[in-house]
């Protein structure tokens, strides 16, 4: 290749030979050098032994090509420095390098030895720069170095070179295919990777090698879910698409039950008919619908829902629309729309992101109106908005217009008909008629604002409200008769071709309701039909025909003489059609069958046209696609798959965790210190964080899974908070104690001791435990509770054996319900209270026995509370108490039992909660629907409420399948939170951290019912969920808890004196919390 043409090019001209030159750095803008000596300072600075001459060689170079020169003619003297010691010069060499690799392949294989060399240099930037390098040149001779360079590349302790080797393998995969095999072993051990960096990469290598291969996925899913937070921008958006893919194929659909419900709804609709007529048939049907199973969420389901939600916030619009996307195709429809916000957010950036934007909400608007109609505003048009902006605003907003909005819409498309731009009108004309036909309420409305625009001066507008007024015509023709009138007579003014064939359509079709008018429309159009456009010329000559055949007196010489002409016509389709019409109209001899039939031919009744979105069947192509956004399926598309029919094995997703892991980790558990992540860095990382299931029912999962070596995804961070804080405490007292038991209980104790009172609850849920490792430990488990349970509390024999249980098992029994039967706790209250503890209530004069009941939350003194009375339910009575039981849904959110009666005489069938309507913050689970309640019977369901720590009402539906009733439940502040099990010295610590404006004090006089230990507890811990904390002393109690949602630490303190009087403490970050808390008690205790 030469250079001096591509010089001369990009310069736009050079100076002659023998002219001087004023300057030889092309970067610089040398206009004026001359090309025999092009580039010869630059070659000479490359060939000289001073690594700063080449440094600065280099860094002019790459800035050439960095303003798109051409810089391929110094190829030779570049690769000649590949080799250099300066590794400023080496990077600079391999930046270059990338750049021409693929153009000069021969050159750059004679340096393939020192490439390799490159991939073992100490440097991780010259390995991963090597290793791109060798991955630029495409040629098929050197697949197997690029082959053993990936591998290596794949293995190194560097995570950019990892990352380099995932970006190598689709460059490998497009030169010689035949390499999958090898290449999916390395995207398989690449997967495994547990650092962020290499994610993104790895599933873009994935996609484009082997998307077919969902079973790599399985065991890396949580962890690619729990990653996601911290990937890079691209990254995000790989890994999202590719996990919306995995979960179409591996989870159930989240609306197959409300798709049941719509399809039972119009069965009982339109089927009365239907119903006679298949008689037991119809039975069988309908009896086997209600027989699918009610939907549960799969945890990993959730997982990746909860993940992907707060990307939403991300500064990247990419990401946002991907997870965008991911809520449309995943999430059930009462959780869809919190993507709404976020797209708005959106629209206020760069004119071609609002595009890709607009064209996705125009799609989601059609299925989901509800989601942005609260955003109708932020899709009204500006004047600065381009042409095509303005176009696909115009459709979100005709989709969102509804009988309660529709008077906005219009006036605001009355605006923008005086806009400059025509296009824009044209579609605003279109929407006002897309808009009268799906609320026939304004139709009259819209039509004779259409009418009145065909007085504008402008031709366009007024052609296009031809086209639109002849298809709203269409729907009601007979009312019309004066609009067609003064259509016809706007036929000597419109000169735009579809306007005139619009109009002449609607005189032929209506010709009967015009009988005057319509002849003499013809004659005017016989005289101008050779002047005329083809298509208006077609429509002339159906009008000829149809007032042929309905008045062919007054017509039968004008329809000869339009069809003579036409016969003689350029186009053929004319010609066609005139000899074709001829044949069917006029009798003759030798006439066939079709003529008698001329009439219901021409004049059948048509059905009116459906005016309907562009973007209806585009929600077939996955969102945010390239295939959405063109409505046509682009290279390398992959199909979004249907949901399966039933589940998948989810424990496909469960990863071994290995025994060295727990060991490890235990031992970590006894330093004071804690790493700042979690040890997502470390040993056991977030592959087995991943494993800890996410839908447990008690905070207990955030502290199972310091066993199995996990850093936790945000939405739990309180309880790695809650746990850091029990360590520290525990550390200083009874370290002392357990290192003196240690060494006789690792002696005596099997490893799976210690885990005891979590493996119930692992094996329950989707947790991580292998099964091989359930099994292994599975004897144990089933011998050692029955023992604890047959024993009397522990002798000083029994007391090492118990030693490591700590105190976050002893938080796992602590959240269980009261309700819950002693033979399923997996320990026993005797064997907590002898174990860890015994440091702290050494000298105490509590009992075992006494200890205990205060541990356990007792039942709310709220008791149950009326929601919905039998007379305004019609028959159906409803109440809920708090039962204070960990919501398996989602530990943030408060457990409310819902208890329905049914006293009317028919059953209730469908009961369910509506779509709620809730203040910011506060979140609802509903239950799953009661299908039917016969009358007299009774039935409990339990709801999952997040009420942000806020003592707000939520307010939401109940609904039957007839009837709607408002309901609203307000929490009582004590049962906002949960109780936290702690020492006296953990207790002092944490409270003098709250002091200050963190702390409220009341003085108050207990009455003399109110003076003993049992009655003080049992009022406190029913008027507010809290756990008692051991004190030193008689006269004093403490109790402990956190708030559900964010995890704050509530402390209370009851400071009992003489003669009755007391001194009432609420130490806590929330304020309000903490003062309503105050009131409370002090209510419950003077009572």
């Amino acid at each position: 290749m030469s250079a001096a043409p591509a010089y001369s090019e990009d310069k736009g001209g050079s100076a002659g030979p023998g002219e001087p030159e004023y300057g030889h750095d092309p970067a610089s803008g040398g206009i004026f050098s001359s090309d025999y000596k092009r580039h010869d300072d630059l070659k000479e600075m490359l060939d000289t032994n001073k690594d700063s001459l080449k440094l600065e060689a280099m860094k002019r170079i790459v800035a050439m090509i960095a303003r798109g020169k051409n810089a391929s003619d110094l190829f030779p003297a570049v690769v000649k420095n590949v080799a250099c010691k300066n590794i400023e010069v080496k990077k600079l060499v391999y930046v270059y390098l990338v750049r021409y690799a693929e153009e000069q392949q021969d050159l750059a294989l004679l340096s393939i030895s020192t490439f390799q060399r490159g991939l073992k240099d100490p440097n991780q930037l010259i390995r991963a720069s090597a290793l791109r390098v060798l991955s630029s040149i495409r040629v098929p001779i050197i697949v197997p170095i690029m082959m053993l360079a990936i591998k290596e590349a794949a293995s190194d302790m560097s995570p950019y070179v990892r990352k380099t080797a995932a970006h190598a393998i689709p460059k490998l995969y497009s030169l010689d295919s035949d390499q999958k095999d090898q290449l999916i072993e390395v995207i398989e051990k690449l997967l495994a990777d547990k650092t962020t960096l290499v994610a993104g990469s790895v599933v873009m290598a994935f996609e484009e090698v082997c998307p077919e291969r969902i079973d790599l996925i399985h065991k890396n899913y949580r962890k690619l879910c729990n990653l996601l937070i911290d990937v890079e921008e691209w990254g995000q958006v790989v890994i999202i698409s590719m996990l919306t893919r995995y979960a179409r194929t591996q989870f159930l659909s989240p609306t197959q039950n409300e798709s049941l419900l719509e399809e039972n709804a119009e069965k009982a609709f339109y089927g009365s008919e239907e119903d006679e007529a298949k008689g037991a048939g119809s039975e069988e049907t309908a009896a086997a619908a209600p027989a699918r199973k009610p939907y549960i969420m799969d945890p990993d389901h959730r997982l990746l829902l909860r993940n992907t939600k707060p990307l939403l916030q991300s500064r990247s619009a990419a990401v946002v629309m991907a997870v965008a996307q991911l809520y449309f195709h995943l999430a059930p429809k009462a959780e869809v729309g919190v993507i709404a916000k976020a797209l708005v957010r959106l629209l206020r950036s760069h004119s071609e992101v609002q595009y890709v934007v607009l064209q996705n909400v125009a799609t989601m608007s059609i299925k989901r109106r509800g989601m942005f109609e609260p955003y109708l505003k932020s899709f009204y048009i500006r004047s600065t908005d381009p042409t095509q902006i303005k176009i696909l605003k115009l459709e979100v907003l005709t989709n969102l217009a509804n009988e309660t909005n529709i008077p906005t819409v219009l006036r605001e498309f009355q605006t923008y008909i005086r806009s400059m731009d025509k296009d824009f009108v044209a579609a605003t004309i279109q929407a006002i008629g897309r808009c009268a036909t799906n609320i026939g309420r304004v139709r009259d409305t819209c039509l004779n604002g259409l009418v009145q625009l065909l007085s504008n001066r402008d031709e366009l507008v007024v052609a296009e409200s031809v086209v639109v007024i002849k298809k709203l015509l269409q729907m009601q023709p007979a009312q019309h008769g004066e609009i067609i009138k003064h259509l016809a007579k706007l036929t000597d003014n419109i000169q735009v071709p579809m306007a005139r064939a619009s109009i002449l359509w609607l005189i032929g079709e209506y010709c009967e309701h015009v009988p005057r008018i319509a002849p003499d429309v013809l004659r005017k159009m016989a005289k101008s039909f050779t002047a005329e456009e083809d298509i208006v010329k077609l429509q002339v000559i159906n009008l000829a025909a149809k007032l042929y055949l309905t008045n062919s007196k007054q017509t039968k010489l004008l329809t000869q003489y339009v069809l003579s002409l036409a016969k003689y016509d350029q186009n053929y389709d004319i010609r066609d059609r005139a000899r074709f019409t001829r044949q069917l109209i006029v009798p003759s001899e030798q006439g066939g069958a079709l003529s008698r039939h001329a009439k219901k031919l021409f004049l059948a009744p048509k059905p009116a046209p459906v005016l309907e979105s562009s973007f209806k069947d585009r929600d077939h192509f996955q969102l945010g696609s390239l295939s959405h956004l063109l409505n046509a399926k682009a290279t390398g598309y992959q199909e979004l798959p249907d949901w399966p029919e039933e589940a998948p094995d989810p424990s496909v997703r469960n990863v071994e965790v290995p025994e060295w892991t727990k060991c490890s980790n235990r031992e970590k558990r006894k330093e004071k210190e804690k790493p700042f992540y979690s040890d997502s860095e470390g040993e056991s990382g977030p592959t087995e964080s991943a494993d800890s299931d996410p839908e447990s029912e008690s905070e207990s999962d955030s502290k199972s899974s310091s066993e199995s070596g996990s850093g936790e995804s945000s939405s739990e961070s309180d309880n790695e908070d809650q746990d850091e804080d029990e360590e520290k405490g525990r550390g200083s007292e009874s370290e002392q104690s357990e290192e003196d038991g240690k060494r006789k209980t690792k002696k005596k104790v099997p490893e799976g001791k210690g885990e005891a009172s979590s493996s119930d609850e692992d094996s329950d849920s989707s947790s991580s435990t292998s099964e091989s490792e359930m099994t292994s430990e599975s004897e144990e488990e089933q011998l050692e509770p029955a023992s604890w349970r047959r024993k009397t509390p522990p002798s000083s024999k029994r007391a090492p054996a118990t030693k490591e249980i700590s105190l976050l098992d002893l938080e796992d029994f602590l959240s269980t319900p009261t309700v819950t039967p002693p033979s399923v706790q997996p320990v026993s209250p005797p064997a907590i209270v002898s174990t860890s503890l015994a440091a702290d209530l050494e000298g105490l004069t509590l009992t075992d026995s006494t200890l205990v009941p205060s541990l356990l939350s007792p039942v709310s003194r709220v008791g149950r509370q009326e929601l919905l009375h039998r007379v305004a339910g019609e028959g159906l009575v409803v109440d809920y108490t708090f039962s204070r039981q960990p919501f398996s849904g989602d530990p943030h959110m408060v457990s409310v039992h819902i208890h329905f009666s049914n006293s009317s005489d028919t059953p209730i069938k469908g009961l369910h909660v509506g779509t709620p309507k809730l203040p910011a913050g506060i979140s609802i689970q509903e239950f799953p629907e009661i299908e039917s309640l016969a009358p007299g019977e009774s039935a409990t369901a339990v709801m999952g409420i997040n009420f942000c720590d806020s003592t707000q009402a939520a307010n939401f539906q109940l609904c039957t399948q007839t009837r709607q009733f408002y309901v609203s439940i307000q929490p009582p502040v004590g049962e906002l939170m949960a109780p936290v099990f702690m020492s006296e010295n953990e207790f002092k610590k944490e409270q003098g951290k709250l002091m200050g404006m963190n702390e409220i004090t009341e003085k108050l006089m207990l009455p003399d019912t109110c003076r003993s230990d049992h009655v003080v507890v049992q009022k406190v811990t029913a008027t507010a969920n809290l756990g008692r904390v051991p004190c030193g002393t008689s006269d004093e109690y403490r109790f402990a808890g956190r708030t559900l949602t964010s995890g704050s630490l509530v402390l209370l303190t009851l400071d009992a004196r003489q003669a009755g009087a007391a001194q009432l403490t609420v130490n806590s970050e929330k304020m309000v919390i903490g003062t309503m808390l105050v009131k409370d008690v002090i209510q419950a205790l003077t009572q």
